[in-house]
Order: C-alpha cells, then sequence, then structure tokens
C-alpha cells in the first residue's frame, strides 16, 4: 500500500465541506451554480474544493450543454461516506 497516496486520498475526503459536497454528489449531480446555492457559499471556494476532489479522482466533470455538472466516480470514496453515514 502506498500510505503516503492513501494519506492524501484521505486529506482530500477530510474536510466537513468536501464531505458533504462528496454525499450529494452521491445522490444527484450538480453544477457549481447548485453547490453554491446548497452550501451557501462562495463561488471560489465551491471551485477550490471540487478542484481538489477532482484531482484526487474523487469526481468527474460532465459537460451538459454549457453547463458542467460533476458526479463521483471513486468507489473507495463512496464506500466512506457510506460507512460515515451509520455512525
Amino acid at each position: 500500500m502506498d500510505y503516503s497516496k492513501e494519506s492524501d486520498f484521505l486529506k482530500a475526503l477530510g474536510h466537513p465541506v468536501r464531505l458533504k459536497m462528496v454525499d450529494g454528489l452521491m445522490r444527484d449531480r450538480c453544477n457549481v451554480n447548485a453547490i453554491v446555492s446548497k452550501l451557501n457559499l462562495p463561488q471560489s471556494t465551491v471551485s477550490q474544493h471540487l478542484s481538489i476532489l477532482r484531482i484526487h479522482g474523487i469526481i468527474v466533470p460532465e459537460k451538459e450543454g454549457v453547463k458542467t455538472c460533476y458526479r463521483v466516480v471513486n468507489d473507495k470514496a463512496k464506500k466512506i461516506i457510506s460507512i460515515l453515514k451509520q455512525q
């Protein structure tokens, strides 16, 4: 196991806002504007968090016309969220 890589992955999920984003995106794909309104955060903050999740392969962007929507594609992240929700 590459502990450094796994640690970086967990750090990407380790922020409360990013956990909320992943949880929400597991239920429904959203674009940046929808996430901004749901989390009541500035667009720049949401974009930074999305970038971190994207870099770590947790989410992917998908073009829908002029909008870019995001969805969770990482099974490990999905399992972690599921485990956390059991508590």
